[in-house]
């Protein structure tokens, strides 16, 4: 069993792969994340301290189903490409997507959980694990520049601050000729949701960034190009909306027709 020593912004991994975990034991599960299943059943941590209800699950689900589903495009159209995939602690992201050979992956994310995550997921032939904060750019030289390059990044920059993470954005697309980023965003109303929840607040995490617009973005990174917008939690498919309570359906419709609710938590995407 693997001791699990992490607080904060660090500890929130735990929530993500708990959740993909437990949805791949429901019934119709979208992630059918068998590898997430495992590697909690490894982990020395009481995850009932969580208290972490079925909509999450399902929710943290959809969310990460639609992000693979844009990391699969991206692959499908270009066979030689490179996928980093900032903070991502122990999810499993490169086992579900399974990218072929001509892809190069790299797992960025704070050493110690670089290093938790070796010891709890084999070595895959293409996948680079790179131990350093995603903010120190240094890291960025050690990635080859000349490939169209997919940015992944959930859960990950509602806790970065502005300045940083800005600084970031804008490092990739001047390093990488083209490319896509994909990520989860929160205006104001949803990222004080977020830092109000039990789970969120029993990790001691700060949450910082907050967009108000997605086309904002556009002109504080002027490479990026917004591509796609979705609910962070939406699915097109109504069996797997029927997975969600009533209330949550109801919350979901809500969310559809109003705002600023229906900014409070999105999915974007953008080339460049």
């Amino acid at each position: 069993m693997e001791k699990i020593d992490l607080t904060r912004e660090k500890a929130t991994l735990l929530i993500t792969l708990y959740a993909k975990a437990r949805e791949s034991r429901l019934p119709n599960s979208v992630l059918q994340d068998h590898h997430a299943a495992d590697a909690v059943a490894r982990i020395d941590y009481d995850f009932s301290r969580l208290r972490m209800r079925r909509d999450e699950m399902v929710g943290l689900a959809m969310r990460a189903h639609t992000l693979d589903g844009w990391a699969r495009e991206f692959i499908a159209a270009h066979g030689e490409a490179t996928v980093l995939h900032l903070g991502c602690g122990l999810d499993t992201r490169v086992q579900r997507v399974d990218p072929p050979p001509g892809i190069g992956w790299y797992e960025v994310d704070y050493p110690e959980v670089i290093e938790l995550r070796s010891k709890l997921y084999p070595p895959r032939p293409g996948c680079t694990l790179v131990g350093t904060p995603v903010t120190d750019l240094d890291w960025l030289a050690r990635i080859p520049a000349g490939k169209p390059t997919l940015v992944v990044a959930e859960g990950l920059f509602l806790y970065l601050p502005e300045d940083a993470l800005l600084t970031l954005l804008r490092a990739v697309t001047a390093r990488f000729p083209s490319g896509e980023v994909v990520f989860d965003a929160y205006n104001r109303l949803g990222l004080s949701w977020v830092a109000h929840n039990r789970m969120i607040q029993s990790t001691g995490a700060v949450t910082r960034w907050s967009l108000r617009r997605p086309q904002d973005l556009e002109a504080q990174v002027p490479a990026l190009r917004l591509r796609a917008v979705r609910g962070g939690y939406e699915t097109d498919d109504a069996a797997q909306r029927a997975r969600y309570s009533l209330p949550a359906q109801a919350a979901l419709w809500l969310m559809r027709r109003v705002e600023p609710l229906g900014s409070m938590t999105r999915l974007l995407r953008y080339h460049y």
